[in-house]
């Protein structure tokens, strides 16, 4: 017989628009499951019965998780977040639907062998989010940009400097053709990029307040090839440092890892390469690129490299070196030292 003080503990497979509940004893004996829309009012109602026998909780992580998991903690329930591409189904399964689904998740948490996910700070998450929104805005300036500049080279013949169309207004623009429509197309792009510069410069501002209150940005500035927005994007996208043990778990993490699975100098097959976090994968290549230009050391180390691999590999491989220094410069505190980087160099000197 369930003892009425007796621990519980609850799955929810969450979608879009809907969400199963399903609530479990210490012995795996299912005690109530409940199909809900997407509310917190709705949730919380049906918990509460349970609220002061609930050990834990597993919510699935999908994209639009925040609500949930946010909510449900700030109402004192214990929460993880289970990371979905790290469960496994069980193989032979006949029949599945949501709600055995919720009761997955909740057994895998009574077994205490659910794979978590890290749940973002947050206070610091919409700062983050704000960020990868200003990436979407780069993109679509630059491809303004690029029309602005083949509709002139198109019509004319001649190519425009970057530095001339960011120094045109758009009465400017429509100086430039004398077809009505081609006036009409230049006058509306560029007034687009100046809207998408000041949209962009809004974000940078607000995020760079956010970032210099945090001791690991300074440190990174420090890091050859992170400037300004890419100290803002490593230190907003790493949250909390302390989530990767080593060095090579943080490259991991970057993209910045070999994927392959080799066996006696043979391939056999390959892991996930988009395994990890595709805003640090971008920083630490674009990390790499600067770097190879404007640090010796780096120009050195990367000439090697690319030498014996390609430009490729060499970049990734450098952007691999970056992201195991950012590690300790956040997780140690420690300041730069390039010979701690590339010791091959400088026990050369």
């Amino acid at each position: 017989m369930r003892r009425p003080t007796e621990k519980l503990i609850a799955g929810i497979d969450l979608h879009s628009n809907n969400l199963v509940i399903g609530v479990i004893d210490q012995d795996g004996k299912r005690i109530s499951h409940q199909k809900l829309d997407c509310s917190l009012k709705s949730v919380e109602q049906f918990l509460k019965p349970f609220k002061q026998r609930l050990e834990s909780m597993a919510v699935e992580s999908t994209y639009n998780w925040y609500w949930l998991v946010d909510g449900l903690r700030a109402r004192g329930y214990p929460v993880d977040l289970a990371n979905p591409a790290k469960i496994e189904q069980y193989n032979g399964i006949k029949h599945a639907d949501d709600k055995h689904d919720a009761f997955f998740l909740a057994e895998l948490q009574r077994l205490k062998i659910l794979p978590t996910a890290h749940v973002y700070d947050p206070e610091l998450r919409p700062v983050r989010d704000l960020l990868r929104r200003r990436t979407n805005l780069v993109q679509q300036r630059t491809a303004l940009i690029l029309s602005f500049k083949s509709l002139y080279q198109r019509t004319t013949g001649e190519e425009m400097p970057l530095k001339d169309l960011k120094a045109m207004e758009p009465k400017g623009a429509v100086k430039l053709y004398t077809h009505p429509a081609n006036q009409l197309i230049a006058k509306i792009q560029l007034e687009q990029i100046q809207s998408l510069d000041k949209s962009i410069g809004l974000i940078e501002k607000a995020v760079l307040g956010c970032a210099r209150e945090i001791p690991m940005y300074a440190k990174l500035e420090t890091l050859p090839g992170v400037g300004r927005i890419l100290g803002m994007t490593i230190t907003m996208e790493v949250g909390d440092i302390a989530r990767f043990k080593t060095d090579g778990d943080f490259a991991s993490y970057c993209r910045a890892v070999d994927s392959r699975r080799m066996s006696n100098g043979k391939q056999k097959g390959e892991n996930n390469p988009k395994c990890g976090n595709e805003y640090l994968s971008w920083a630490f290549v674009e990390a790499a690129h600067c770097a190879k230009r404007s640090d010796p050391n780096c120009r050195r180390w990367y000439d090697r490299k690319k030498a014996r691999t390609s430009t490729t590999l060499a970049t990734k491989a450098l952007a691999c070196k970056l992201a195991k220094a950012a590690w300790h410069l956040m997780a140690k505190g420690t300041d730069f030292d390039p010979a701690r980087m590339f010791p091959e160099l400088a026990s050369k000197k």
